[in-house]
């Protein structure tokens, strides 16, 4: 085992235990991005192309599979129904297999499969494998179903817990308007809370795969639930939505536009805000709209405050 080989794994199982540690604490936000944040090292492990991987094609599926195991054990602590889908003691037996990847040859504990090879690009990273988006997919997706096939839910986490006069906000996204709708596959939405040097300020958070398309419209219908409390939050600071969906001709998840809402605009009730042109420009200097049609990202907010 190289050197680089070890000092991974140590980082793994050092961020396997704090996952679990903080699940067993109660502490489920801190559990939640720890096991997301490990599951998306994994993945990028398991997809990895490159030649000098130690791992064989057999234990980068393991690797993936345990992703997996850590995006179900999440998305259980989100879910609201009282029975558990993916236990705390079911993720423990995954530590070993982690540990000793490089000689585990037993059949894996779970039926699970690695999450598909999908590049999931840094804002503007496409911006060098694609020409004009809208020539290469015109027509695509003329039979595109209305509904979505299933897929690891979101990345979605829970509301903080309340403190005196400080604000939360539950950000409601209802459904996004776009004039090729029905051609997006697996179309979801990455929230983000950025300052104005595109520093994240609190966790980054994904939808799961939208509910249903119609017409000009991709729905959502789900709650996200601001990460830091309002008065906490700096000067200049903004709420990203980035609309990403698949693309199966270059095998990768891309960035299709964004949209963003600054700090005077958080206020109870419905809001329509619109849609620019990807890469997303955190720094919100060189915006330009996607459409000139009247298509938005329609949202609905709720502010909790004692």
């Amino acid at each position: 085992m190289s050197e680089v080989t070890r000092s991974l794994l140590q980082r793994w199982g050092a961020s396997f235990r704090r996952g679990a540690d903080f699940d067993s604490w109660g502490q489920l936000v801190e559990a939640i991005d720890e096991y997301q944040i490990l599951a998306r090292h994994l993945q990028k492990e398991a997809q990895a192309q490159h030649n000098n991987s130690e791992f064989t094609e057999e234990q980068k599926k393991t690797i993936g599979k345990i992703a997996t195991c850590l995006e179900l054990r999440s998305a259980a602590l989100q879910s609201t129904q009282s029975q558990e889908e993916f236990k705390l003691e079911d993720l423990k037996k995954l530590e070993p297999i982690l540990k000793n990847i490089l000689t585990y040859n037993k059949e894996f504990p779970f039926d699970v499969q690695p999450v598909p090879l999908r590049r999931i690009l840094a804002p503007g990273e496409e911006e060098n494998l694609e020409f004009e988006e809208d020539e290469e997919e015109g027509g695509a997706g003329a039979g595109s179903p209305d509904s979505f096939p299933a897929r690891v839910p979101g990345t979605l986490l829970p509301r903080l817990p309340s403190e005196p006069v400080m604000t939360l906000v539950t950000i409601r996204i209802e459904k996004i308007g776009l004039k090729d709708a029905g051609q997006c596959i697996d179309p979801y939405i990455t929230v983000s809370v950025k300052d104005l040097n595109g520093i994240d300020l609190t966790p980054v958070q994904d939808t799961p795969v939208a509910s249903r398309k119609e017409d000009t419209y991709v729905h959502f219908n789900v709650d996200i639930e601001l990460q830091k409390h309002v008065e906490k939050l700096t000067k200049g600071a903004a709420i990203f939505f980035e609309f990403k969906h698949y693309k199966p001709k270059k095998r990768f998840t891309s960035t299709k536009c964004f949209a963003f809402m600054e700090m005077d605009e958080i206020k109870p009730g419905p809001i329509v805000i619109e849609l620019y042109k990807k890469p997303t420009d955190f720094k919100r200097k060189k915006l330009q709209l996607l459409t000139k049609k009247p298509l938005y990202l329609h949202l609905h907010q709720t502010l909790h405050k004692e």
